[in-house]
């Protein structure tokens, strides 16, 4: 088995293979794409790891999955972290692929593959992206708002204007692409709006096909041990997909209202002590596990009616 790290930025990739110097560069194009492809083919049994770099990253992985090749996205975070538990400090794009080739051969087999999107995803991936760009500027701006001019507030003003016009546009897209692919699951209980489903849909495609455990973590709602010897640690939450995490929390709040299942743990876990915030964590894990499941029933529903 062979190591390849793929490191990426808007122009071009770095390629690195395991146990040796060189590093190979393509175009960040669909000329340079075709060409590392037909490069990877020449060698035998590899494993690709190749890091997350805002989109960028996107047509050599979909290509490599399309070719038959084994690759996996990770997380920055992961791949920096690596490197410092390999001692490799210093960062630059030739050194970040060599780090990438080698977590390829030690951890593939702990990695997820990559799958590719189907188009309505990744259309849904990208109005959502431009959607929280809105709603990020129209904050920034509202913030702003106090310690502006008054001829300033004016532009700001015209800014703001232009920036709602465009989320009501965005938001009625996004609405009709959520209501094509949509399940009974995802609007299963109170609180699961069209933001959560949108969310959901573009961002967790694993719901429903990992377990209850697994798709917490993946979210960032699972609580991580922290125990030395005889010392045990406060439990946390860590990492995970924060927009999800951000969208299901949203959910929850309304949840823990509405829903009785959700109302009746939040009483409890307060009733025993719990800090709110502790018991509304618990509840987003719970609703999470309650969708999953339902996801599931449904994605096995609709494998047998795709056998008969």
């Amino acid at each position: 088995m062979l190591g390849i790290g793929i490191d990426v930025s808007k122009a071009v990739l770095d390629v690195a293979v395991g146990g040796q110097e060189q590093v190979r560069r393509y175009a960040n194009d669909a000329k340079g794409v075709r060409r590392l492809i037909k490069w990877l083919h020449t060698l035998t049994d590899v494993r690709i790891v190749i890091e997350s770099t805002g989109g960028y990253e996107v047509a050599a992985a979909d290509a490599c999955v399309a070719s038959g090749l084994w690759i996996a996205r990770v997380n920055p975070r992961q791949a920096r972290d690596f490197a410092r538990a390999v001692g490799q400090l210093a960062k630059t794009d030739s050194l970040d692929a060599r780090v990438l080739a080698e977590m390829a051969a030690a951890l593939h087999a702990r990695l997820r593959p990559h799958q590719v999107a189907p188009s309505w995803q990744a259309e849904l991936q990208a109005w959502l992206r431009r959607r929280r760009q809105v709603l990020e500027a129209l904050q920034r701006t509202r913030q702003q708002w106090d310690m502006a001019l008054p001829s300033l507030r004016r532009l700001m003003a015209k800014t703001m204007t232009v920036l709602r016009k465009e989320m009501v546009a965005i938001d009625a897209h996004l609405t009709e692409l959520t209501q094509a692919h949509s399940t009974p699951a995802l609007r299963s209980a109170k609180g699961l709006g069209p933001v959560f489903q949108t969310t959901v849909l573009a961002l967790l495609p694993e719901l429903g096909r990992l377990s209850r455990r697994e798709i917490a973590k993946l979210v960032g709602v699972a609580p991580l041990n922290n125990d030395s010897g005889k010392m045990l640690g406060k439990r946390r939450i860590y990492g995970g997909r924060a927009d999800v995490r951000i969208a299901l929390y949203m959910a929850t709040l309304s949840a823990v209202r509405w829903e009785a299942v959700l109302r009746e743990h939040y009483q409890q876990l307060r009733a025993r002590g719990k800090a709110a915030k502790v018991a509304m964590v618990a509840c987003m894990r719970k609703l999470l596990g309650i969708l999953n499941a339902r996801r599931r029933e449904e994605l096995r529903a609709e494998e047998l009616s795709t056998l008969a």
